[in-house]
């Protein structure tokens, strides 16, 4: 006990326990012991994050549920695989070192591919290990000996083996498609990467003359500076409005083109005029469009976004945004601008840099994506897979049953290559797909050949991470040991992104699930429900938590705050109350264990089997108690309800152990003492400690095995040397003890309510007070017959009257219990009776005067007529708190009657 310093201080212990945990290998999966000792695996992946990125709160909660499920099935025997690494982040990574050589005054061009890709692994080798660290820092129980990277040359060689297979099934393919563009980052986005955003906006209605001169067409569009690049006016074909003008040719305004009037389905004729402008190089259904009707497509913007040589001289040049307001003056001044509407509507945004998307024709690789669906969502509605909560069911098979195929091609230097070679003998120009650098074209023996300049997204290495982190394509012992992984635990932001796409991958390449389980936790978010981000300034540092108040007191915080398919609010600008829950829980455990300690740590323990007859009813209860606990927290877990499971252990330890149990022991510790009633106390006591502390492992891992590590030896019992190694609590029902779980509740209720009673009446706490207890029921009067000295001890009582003539009295304080029993407790004596009943008739009349006041507002019909509901409605509760303070005041006044 020496060694467990009187106040709770997490920094003495989180740090060099954690070293030991790592340097011991207690979290060191082997794959022998599953495929030789016939052991159970369960295996996590940590969704890899940005090698550039540093941990949040986000992080913060997501891996601290995976490393509670992690700990929990270690605990229980399986062999478990918590796999951390990082992701190489393309887009991200590229953009900080590019930030970095702005600095100096240069560009990724002037210093070349070779010598930019070298500047960014320098960068990575250098920062790209600090948010594992951090997770360390948070006590995430990672198989560090299994870090992976995706940009390794493993995962790298796994990427090509993927690609190859799918060029040759001619699941990918090369084409010009309209894609999503990013003008900041240079790159097409998938679909899922551009984020969409509602935007308060303007509706622009143009007018376009007929080429006859006849008149004009209106169209409406949210983007105007685009009709630079129209080639077509299209309406409904059932439109009567412009039937007869379906052949027919406009003049395309500012640009003195000529372009013709189509009749395509496609066209919502309830839509503005019912007229729609066709952009075909920016946007996707006009793109479509412009192919059934052979219209030209014309593209009018460079790659950040300028307007081109294509579009008239007056507008080159010029940022989007601001061609925007040129063409809009330019329409006024020529009189064809016929009205401006405000109009909400969504804007696609980069999810990297925030930067407007561009729709854009171009030429990229893209993946056939509905075959690869159709296994994934068969797995869904077969049961297979299974997600929590459920309601993401129904969101991830309608993405897979409306999929578009997925633009996997990056305009990037940063990234795995794209394996495709162009051979330049002009009488073969073959493509090779290959998994290794080819040195002449298979097809004609040319030598020349030029590499594809793209990179693959981000997300083709990670789709493959389950099974690429553990040695696939090689058919090594993890793979064959470890997967398929059995929990994902991810946000649901990157349902789409990233766990749909590894189904997809799983299922084609290894023919199976690469897990069964998703749970999706939900978003961290401030105080006020926005999403938390270094931008909006309200993020909160998971380290300065961890500095200020422990690792421990942040996992129960975030998990305690987690509930199934909720967001979790933290107050960034108030972190001593944000984190309350967990830290007040921390210093209970420590206090209550370290007062628990004291009181066994000399003792030649027994067991509690050992000493079975000597038990105690309060020893029973508690016992009792700690097999529900065990029982209710490992089904929570198994349902991934983790904030049921930290309530849980917190109930059972704070309330029922150290709030009870020990208060119920005490005496028994007294050096007068009866030695068998003490050894049975020290020897549940124990019990119960150990079994707690492995409860509250997974939560609070630090805390909870520096105190376990104190506990004395027990006779006959053998432990390990950690928490992290040692067993979860087995279940035994035989324990659950109905009998003393009636009689100690029944005993709690009545010292409860003497406390609540004294309370209210102003008794002097240092007061005894005798009581009168009338029809007590048969759980209380057990309860009371072995454990009366806990009610004169616990509810300063110095006289208990009991029997079935009533509880009356002349002046004092009555309640009725639960169990049916009647107390009272007379206050002649105690109280200064007089004064106590001329304060309540002051009270009394005030309050009867707050409430006639408020019943008369409602009943004024000027005032219910006029003012706002929730006006009214606030004075309705008023009325009704005022009343129910009328009353039990009113009935506390005749207690003394």
């Amino acid at each position: 006990m020496s060694q467990l310093s009187t106040k709770y201080s997490p920094a003495e212990f989180e740090a060099p326990l954690y070293k030991e945990w790592e340097d011991k290998g207690y979290f060191r999966a082997r794959s022998e012991h599953v495929l030789e000792g016939g052991r159970e695996p369960y295996t996590i992946v940590i969704p890899p994050p940005n090698v550039t990125a540093v941990l949040h709160m986000g992080h913060g909660l997501n891996n601290t549920l995976q490393d509670v499920l992690t700990r929990w099935r270690r605990m229980q025997g399986l062999e478990a695989l918590y796999l951390p690494g990082t992701d190489h982040a393309g887009i991200a990574t590229q953009n900080v070192v590019e930030r970095l050589i702005a600095k100096e005054g240069k560009t990724r061009d002037d210093l070349g591919r070779e010598a930019f890709v070298e500047r960014v692994w320098a960068f990575v080798d250098a920062t790209g290990q600090t948010i594992l660290e951090q997770l360390r820092a948070i006590g995430c129980s990672c198989d560090w000996t299994r870090t992976r990277f995706t940009l390794e040359p493993d995962l790298s060689r796994a990427v090509r083996e993927v690609f190859v297979r799918l060029y040759n099934k001619d699941l990918i393919y090369r084409g010009n498609y309209i894609i999503n563009w990013c003008p900041r980052c240079l790159t097409a986005l998938s679909d899922e990467e551009a984020e969409p955003e509602e935007v308060n906006g303007k509706l622009y209605h143009l007018r376009y003359p007929l080429a006859d001169g006849s008149g004009f067409i209106s169209v409406a569009t949210t983007r105007p500076e685009t009709m630079l690049g129209d080639t077509a006016v299209a309406v409904h074909p059932n439109d009567e409005r412009y039937a007869g003008m379906l052949g027919a040719q406009v003049r395309l305004p500012l640009t003195d083109r000529l372009i013709p009037i189509v009749a395509d389905d496609y066209v919502d004729a309830e839509f503005g005029s019912g007229a729609v402008k066709i952009t075909p190089a920016h946007d996707p259904n006009d793109f479509e469009l412009a192919q059934r009707h052979g219209l030209p497509v014309i593209d009018i913007l460079t790659p950040d976004a300028r307007m081109n040589e294509q579009v008239p001289e007056p507008f080159r040049g010029l940022d989007r945004f601001e061609a925007r307001k040129r063409v809009i003056k330019a329409f006024e001044e020529a009189g064809l601008l016929e009205r401006v509407e405000d109009h909400r509507h969504s804007v696609p945004r980069c999810y990297r840099c925030d930067t407007i998307v561009e729709p854009r024709l171009s030429e990229q690789w893209f993946v056939r994506m509905k075959p690869l669906a159709e296994p994934a969502l068969r797995a869904s509605r077969e049961g297979s897979i299974r997600f929590t909560p459920d309601r993401w069911t129904k969101v991830y098979e309608h993405w897979l049953e409306n999929i578009r195929d997925w633009t996997i091609s990056r305009q990037l230097w940063w990234g795995h290559r794209i394996p495709v070679w162009y051979c330049e003998n002009p009488e073969c120009n073959a493509t090779i797909a290959a998994t290794e650098d080819p040195d002449h074209c298979p097809r004609c023996g040319e030598a020349r050949l030029r590499q594809d300049p793209d990179v693959l997204d981000t997300w083709f290495s990670s789709w493959l991470w389950p099974f690429s982190t553990l040695g696939w394509p090689d058919q090594t012992p993890d793979l064959a040991a470890f997967y398929p992984t059995q929990t994902l635990v991810t946000a649901a932001d990157i349902l789409f992104f990233w766990v749909a796409r590894m189904i997809m991958a799983g299922l084609e390449f290894t023919g199976e699930l690469p897990f069964t389980d998703v749970y999706l936790n939900g978003i961290v978010r401030d105080a006020k429900g926005r999403k938390m981000s270094k931008s909006a300034g309200n993020g909160i540092d998971p380290l300065q938590v961890v500095e200020l108040y422990g690792a421990d007191a942040l996992r129960y915080t975030v998990i305690a705050g987690a509930g199934i398919g909720t967001d979790l609010l933290l107050d960034h600008e108030n972190l001593e109350e944000t984190f309350a829950p967990g830290r007040n829980f921390a210093n209970k455990v420590w206090n209550a264990g370290r007062f628990a300690l004291m009181n066994v740590q000399d003792a030649q323990v027994q067991s509690v089997a050992d000493v079975g007859a000597q038990l105690e009813i309060a020893d029973r209860w508690i016992l009792s108690r700690l097999a529900i606990a065990v029982r209710d927290v490992t089904r929570a877990l198994e349902a991934f309800r983790f904030q049921e499971a930290a309530e849980t252990v917190y109930h059972f330890f704070w309330s029922e152990l150290a709030d009870w149990y020990l208060e119920l022991i005490k005496p028994r510790f007294f050096a007068d003492a009866d030695a068998r009633s003490k050894a049975a106390a020290q020897a549940t006591l124990v019990e119960v400690l150990d079994q707690v502390l492995r409860l509250l492992h997974p939560f609070m891992p630090f805390i909870s095995d520096a105190l376990w590590r104190k506990l004395p030896p027990v006779a006959g019992v053998t432990r390990r040397e950690s928490l992290v190694i040692e067993t979860w609590p087995a279940e035994r029902p035989e324990r659950i003890d109905s009998e003393a779980d009636a009689q100690l509740n029944a005993l709690m209720e009545l010292i409860g309510t003497v406390r609540n009673l004294r309370s209210e009446y102003a008794v002097p706490p240092g007061s005894e007070i005798r009581i009168r207890l009338a029809r007590a029921g048969a759980p209380l009067a057990a309860a009371l017959r072995v454990e009366e000295r806990a009610l004169r001890r616990m509810a300063k009582v110095n006289s208990l009257e009991t029997g079935d003539g009533g509880a009356a009295g002349k002046s004092g304080a009555h309640a009725v219990l639960r169990s049916g029993g009647e107390l009272f407790i007379p206050l002649e004596g105690l109280i200064d009776v007089e004064r106590e009943r001329e304060r309540l008739g002051k009270e009394l009349a005030r309050l009867e005067g707050q409430l006639r006041g408020t019943e008369a507002k409602l009943g004024n019909e000027q005032f219910v007529g006029k003012a706002k509901p929730e006006v009214i409605q606030r004075e309705r509760d008023k009325a009704v708190s005022l009343r129910q303070q009328y009353e039990q005041l009113a009935a506390k006044l005749k207690a003394f009657d």
